[in-house]
């Protein structure tokens, strides 16, 4: 619990002076709030609380007048290891206005949610300063703070590079004479055994205060504060072993006889194998945000821009909205626009993850960072700097790849004490060698005692989630699949039913020809021109969907009528023509004949029959239905594959519904609902069958989405920021879904090795570290060899992450056919 802490916040939604007294009441009924003084004219609230704010925030949200927050993002240097994180978390959370902070060690992190007014990114920055880490402010621009990371990682080889050459002339002094006698006999019979110490002091001692310098100036004062960290245990380890090898070297008499033996060459290689650890580990790191990267290197740097009638190259930062681009073939878009006039082919793919080219002309959207083809576009800016669909990815990315999963909780609370008890086991260790050890016992206990404190390997435990969230939420970017909140990348893997509505979702979402069927000796393609000439003189959806399916020419159209409820009559090429349902053809003496059984089958599939009469007599039977996305059939055929139930929820009539589930193989079908209805069928489904992820097209179907387990919204290639939805799928295909559900299961196996791996690394190797293995073979783990096995402890579980960039599109990329037949020549 917090204690006494007097602040100010800004309260929204009090509208008049009546609000005041709902917003006191509000907060005097929360337990451990003290006092509560709101002021209408500033809007804001003093409140003196000894309870967590989160719960006053709750309270005023649900009273109405929620607290104004702000979310801060923090860079934070210093974090060496778990449990770093817990206790950054832990002053975060106990600073003055903070509702919620979570610290990612991957990415050298902190994201702090805090109350409007009372506190500041630099007031929390000062909180972190004063727990002995340095932080500030992140830069909020996209992909930010790679050159720190390049910074780091020249630091730490530069730092390595000298530890080795300092550490490899100690080393062969003194294990060159145990591995090869005669190189013994000779260093004795040249410089002699006290030089050869000397000259092991003298490097050693260059090589702590130089490249190992590190581990002490963050590990010394963490052990100060009683919260020691990584680096206490390697300064307490290499500072044992260089103390006893100084007091060996300098005053062997004060210690028992035969036991002034020297661990110069143990201290040296600790400090080398660790540095080379955090080498190896900072560059792998570097890679998990290799998607990131990738994203940012998509915005060119420059655009041609329209100035007073004359194109110049201006840099991305002057181009604002409404300004008018040039795009020539095989440049990169710029900014998201609107196309004013030409046409190309764009390449989406780096945003959507779709591999073939989209086709566009005037009044068509583009997005920015996308590739155009071979041909020139001018388009009008519509969104530029951090409101572009590129910007949104790479934010939306960037959050959910700091987000903390509900996995990592347990994680945060053994990592907090891991430390102190490692110390806690070291201690116990030397006692025990001392105690009951063979003589010489002293040398005995110093090694392992060494080795426990080296050997512990907190880091790895808390790279283990972090390192594999980077990794697969950048890989699902890159596949056109995104991961707005962070714990939904957890959630999705236990979902045991995928529910999805129709329109839009399974289907186009808007009305296709999908079939012509001529009679009386009529030919196809003629009888289309001429219904497509007569529908492209009305407004109507189906008559849209005839007229799209025509000839880009049609004939000139006269004597046009409009008969509601029936259909059109109009004059085309001197002919009469007729396009309408089987009543207006009743109406006018036509004989259907064969027509007639023919388009009741087409009816009974989905589709919505229409006839085609010319001079009198029938002439064909037109089919137009929402078709089939392309790719829903192989998308559904693998989320059967993984095990998953398949549901459809619509409010479409259960004839039709029911239709295209049988040729779909979905296994459930509720229709006919209104969006409560949908609500009804989620609880319905998750009561039945367990946790369900919900597929909609994020707009109409907002309500489904928060309701459902996990909300997978389809989005349209520029329309990211869809607020109900877990996750968003760039592009209208549906194997995204399928790609999103083999990205989260993945991820969540790896973080499950990740966590096996560290853990059991720990579990296994400190007891052998202690020595129990000394009685059934005489021989104790080397300092050095504990070194080794922690440093690639971490690399292991970085590197295991790494692989989840290799994680392939769950379904072929190739794009289906749409699901109707060829209407036209």
């Amino acid at each position: 619990m917090t204690d006494h802490l007097p602040i100010q916040i800004k309260i929204e939604g009090m509208s008049c002076a009546s609000c005041v007294g709902r917003v006191e009441g509000a907060l005097r009924a929360v337990p451990g709030l003290n006092s509560a003084s709101v002021n209408f004219a500033t809007k804001t609230a003093q409140i003196d609380y000894h309870c967590k704010l989160s719960v006053i925030a709750d309270a005023l949200k649900t009273a109405g007048y929620p607290a104004t927050t702000r979310q801060a993002v923090l860079q934070v240097d210093g974090m060496s290891c778990a449990s770093c994180v817990g206790r950054i978390e832990k002053v975060l959370n106990a600073s003055p206005g903070v509702i919620d902070a979570h610290v990612n060690l991957a990415a050298q992190t902190a994201t702090v949610t805090y109350v409007e007014g009372a506190s500041t990114p630099a007031a929390l920055a000062a909180g972190v300063a004063k727990a002995g880490y340095t932080a500030h402010p992140a830069d909020t621009q996209p992909g930010h703070d790679r050159s720190a990371k390049t910074d780091e990682i020249a630091t730490l080889t530069r730092a390595t590079w000298i530890a080795a050459l300092l550490a490899l002339p100690v080393f062969v002094l003194e294990m060159g004479g145990h591995m090869i006698p005669a190189f013994h006999h000779w260093v004795q019979a040249t410089i002699g055994g006290q030089t050869s110490h000397l000259i092991q002091f003298a490097l050693t001692s260059v090589l702590l205060l130089g490249p190992g310098r590190v581990f002490y100036t963050k590990g010394i004062p963490s052990l100060l504060r009683a919260a020691p960290d990584m680096n206490a245990l390697v300064a307490l380890g290499t500072g044992a072993a260089y103390l006893y090898s100084v007091v060996a070297t300098f005053t062997p008499q004060l210690l028992p006889q035969g036991t002034a033996n020297v661990y110069y060459e143990a201290a040296a290689v600790i400090v080398v194998l660790i540095l080379l650890g955090r080498l190896m580990e900072a560059r792998a790191k570097g890679r998990t945000g290799a998607a990131i990267r990738k994203l940012v290197g998509l915005q060119p740097s420059t655009a041609r821009v329209e100035r007073d009638g004359v194109f110049t190259d201006r840099p991305i930062a002057e181009i604002m909205a409404g300004d008018i681009l040039q795009i020539r073939p095989g440049e990169r878009v710029p900014v998201d626009g609107r196309v004013l006039d030409g046409s190309s082919y764009v390449d989406e793919s780096m945003i959507t993850g779709e591999p073939v080219p989209v086709g566009k002309e005037a009044d068509d959207d583009v997005v920015g960072g996308t590739v155009n083809g071979t041909g020139a576009l001018r388009i009008r800016a519509t969104h530029v700097g951090a409101d572009t669909v590129l910007a949104q990815v790479i934010r939306m990315v960037e959050q959910a790849q700091g987000a903390k999963l509900p996995i990592q909780g347990l994680v945060d609370r053994i990592t907090l004490r891991f430390v102190p008890a490692v110390i806690g086991v070291a201690v116990l260790t030397v006692l025990v060698w001392l105690l009951i050890g063979p003589s010489p016992a002293l040398p005995l206990a110093l090694v392992a005692g060494v080795s426990v404190l080296i050997i512990a390997c907190p880091c790895a435990m808390g790279l283990a989630t972090p390192t594999s969230i980077m990794v697969g939420t950048g890989r699902a970017a890159e596949l056109g699949v995104l991961f707005r909140k962070g714990d939904a990348l957890q959630q999705l893997q236990q979902a045991r039913v995928v529910a999805l509505d129709k329109t839009g979702t399974l289907t186009l979402g808007r009305p296709e020809l999908v079939d012509v069927i001529p009679a009386n000796g009529f030919d196809r393609a003629e009888v289309l021109r001429l219904a497509a000439a007569v529908e492209a003189q009305s407004e109507h959806p189906i008559a849209t969907a005839i007229t799209r399916a025509g000839p880009k020419v049609l004939p000139e159209v006269t004597a046009f009528q409009s008969l509601t409820g029936l259909g059109l009559r109009a004059e085309v090429d001197g002919r009469s023509v007729l396009v309408g349902s089987d009543r207006l053809m009743a109406q006018n003496g036509i004989n259907l004949g064969a027509l007639a059984p023919e388009a009741a089958k087409q009816a009974s599939a989905g589709a919505t029959p229409l006839y085609v009469a010319v001079d009198g007599k029938a002439a064909a039977a037109l089919a137009v239905s929402d078709p089939i996305k392309p790719g829903t059939r192989a998308a559904l055929a693998r989320l059967h594959e993984m095990g998953l139930t398949l549901a459809m929820i619509t409010g479409d009539n259960a004839r039709t519904a029911q239709a295209l589930a049988d040729e779909l193989g979905i296994d459930h079908v509720t229709a006919e609902v209104l969006p409560d209805g949908k609500l009804a069928a989620i609880d319905a489904l998750q009561e039945k069958l367990g946790p369900v992820a919900f597929v909609g097209d994020g707009i109409n179907d907002a309500p489904a989405l928060a309701a459902a387990d996990i909300g997978i919204a389809i989005g349209t290639g520029t329309d990211v920021a869809i607020e109900t939805a877990d996750v968003v799928l760039m592009s209208g295909d549906l194997r995204g879904v399928a790609n999103a559900v083999e990205i989260s299961r993945r991820t969540m196996r790896n973080i499950r090795q990740n966590l096996g791996w560290a853990f059991g690394y720990n579990v296994v190797l400190i007891p052998v570290a202690a020595g129990v293995l000394y009685p059934f073979g005489g021989h104790l783990l080397s300092p050095a060899l504990a070194a080794g096995a922690m440093a690639l402890s971490s690399v292991f579980v970085v590197s295991n992450a790494l692989r989840l960039r290799r994680v392939r599109a769950s379904v072929a990329e190739a794009p289906e056919a749409l699901q109707t037949r060829e209407v036209h020549s």
